[in-house]
């Protein structure tokens, strides 16, 4: 049975990577797409190694399918090359140290690279992103509510919502729901617009490399819509989970 293998939050962790490739490789099963979605750069040196061993992989390893994540888009915001002018979230969140050493972390070739990387990517009844498609810094949790994980869903009318932003693994169920829409405008308010869910479902990935020695990644088999979530530990304490 083919599988899917998705993971996010590597954040130039190359130890970790390699961990996780090493899990997938003794995996009986054929890994069909292996996503990456975001924060696969971090504020070190290192991400730049990692993303060459991205690019080139060895013999008997899926190619990652690459989008951009919340690290991503700070580097291209300070290079200019953003959708936003101002590096505003990333001196809020982590200050001016953090903010420079980003920038001196991450040399042109990578950058180049990020500036090619997709937002997200739809596969079957899936949606694949670092956040979701309100932005790369909307952080889904388990205890979202019903309403916004409508919402969220809504948006892309998808049955699952693949997403790395928290760096948590989890499934979040809708079994059913509904949400009406309006659109005020300056002369009228228009009528509601039911929108109807069923079975559908928000899943974190976990995250490879924001916990030193202990990567976590997903996998999902489409044919029979199973998943499984993995633990991979790595370094001096070893242990698969």
């Amino acid at each position: 049975m083919q599988m899917w293998a998705i993971a996010s939050g590597i954040e130039g962790n190359l130890a970790a990577y390699e961990a996780v490739v090493a899990d997938l490789r003794k995996s009986r099963q054929e890994v069909e797409n292996f996503y990456l979605l975001g924060d696969t750069i971090g504020p070190k040196v290192e991400s730049n190694q990692l993303i060459k061993r991205i690019q080139q992989p060895r013999k008997g390893e899926p190619t990652p399918l690459v989008c951009q994540g919340w690290w991503e888009e700070q580097i291209l915001i300070l290079h200019a090359l953003g959708r936003t002018g101002s590096p505003t979230e990333l001196i809020d969140r982590y200050g001016i140290d953090m903010t420079k050493t980003l920038w001196d972390a991450i040399d042109s070739t990578t950058l180049e690279w990020v500036r090619t990387l997709e937002f997200e990517f739809v596969e079957l009844d899936c949606f694949l992103i670092h956040g979701s498609s309100l932005s790369v810094s909307d952080e889904l949790t388990p205890s979202i509510d019903p309403i916004h994980a409508i919402d969220r869903l809504s948006r892309m009318d998808v049955n699952q919502l693949f997403c790395g932003r928290s760096g948590l693994a989890f499934e979040y169920r809708i079994e059913s729901g509904s949400l009406n829409s309006q659109v005020q405008t300056l002369d009228n308010l228009t009528a509601p617009t039911p929108t109807i869910l069923s079975n559908r479902r928000i899943i974190g990935v976990g995250s490879v490399g924001r916990v030193e020695g202990k990567a976590s990644y997903t996998l999902y088999h489409p044919e029979s819509n199973k998943l499984a979530f993995k633990t991979v530990r790595y370094g001096t304490k070893k242990g698969f989970g």
